[in-house]
């Protein structure tokens, strides 16, 4: 059998708070991600989703259960170069040009040979020349990206890649993210931009108050808990400028099918009412019911 991306068997870590009590971040997670997958990692504030992608990244321990990324230690998996991170935040050097700065980590990986490469994948040779400081919020996130790039890794994390990238460069970055997961690249990301996580994951593993709540493939998650939309075109003599006529609207809360209604279409549903279903505050919809 193929060896696991990620391999994490009942995960628990604790911190403590100001007061001086412990706050439990990560409560008994499973989680198991194929090589070649295409992850969203879900989560409102606090879920425990950062606390997760630190010891996957191997930036910290456990208390308790295991973690292997591609069957080792993920400390030796990224020393090895196996693995990735483009995180939201942390600096680049504002006075290097977007090649030095891809030069300069490529020869801390001893990679002086994927430069070009990686400007390419990114999108970026057209901008090499430029320093990092006249890059857009955008462009550094690709450059970010670009040095991601650099070890050839077999697994990328990515914490809100396309922020401040606009809708063509978003949509081009996915592409490529396409393209590295057909080619066996496994990518595991994390997004405040549910629509984005609807179209591109293949897999949504949505985290509240430190435990996996639902680990499904995309669809799945829509379909249980996103509810459906019912859009339709009415006809065009019930439609005047003030908008449609309410009489006619009356009639269609009563019967739909006989008023010639064109143009039916039942809609998947969404990932954000899964999210909002699956998140909640048990309190919350108690009161709602």
């Amino acid at each position: 059998m193929t060896t696991p991306a990620i391999d994490a068997t009942g995960l628990r870590k604790a911190f403590r708070s100001t007061d001086g009590s412990p706050v439990l971040a990560v409560d008994d997670v499973d989680l198991t991600v194929r090589p070649g997958e295409i992850v969203a990692f879900l989560g409102p504030n606090g879920a425990g989703k950062t606390t997760t992608v630190d010891m996957l990244l191997g930036l910290t321990a456990p208390d308790a259960g295991t973690i292997e990324v591609y069957g080792t230690s993920p400390a030796d998996a990224v020393r090895q170069g196996r693995v990735s991170a483009v995180m939201q935040t942390g600096c680049l050097l504002n006075d290097f040009t977007v090649r030095e700065t891809v030069r300069a980590i490529a020869a801390l990986h001893g990679r002086s040979d994927r430069v070009e490469v990686v400007l390419e994948r990114a999108r970026l040779t057209d901008l090499a020349g430029r320093r990092v400081e006249a890059c857009s919020g955008g462009e550094q996130q690709r450059l970010k990206f670009a040095l991601a790039l650099l070890p050839d890794p077999d697994l990328v994390v990515l914490d809100e890649p396309t922020t401040g990238m606009d809708v063509g460069a978003r949509q081009e970055f996915w592409r490529a993210m396409r393209e590295d997961a057909a080619l066996g690249r496994t990518i595991v990301f994390a997004t405040h931009y549910l629509a984005e996580a609807d179209e591109f994951a293949e897999r949504t593993v949505l985290m509240n108050h430190g435990r996996i709540v639902h680990d499904a493939p995309t669809t799945d998650v829509r379909a249980a808990y996103g509810g459906r939309t019912l859009t339709f075109r009415p006809p065009a003599h019930v439609v005047g400028t003030d908008g449609i006529d309410a009489a006619w609207l009356d009639r269609v809360r009563r019967a739909l099918e006989p008023l010639g209604v064109t143009d039916l279409d039942v809609s998947a549903a969404s990932l954000e009412a899964a999210f909002l279903a699956l998140t909640a505050e048990p309190e919350l919809e108690g009161a709602t019911r």
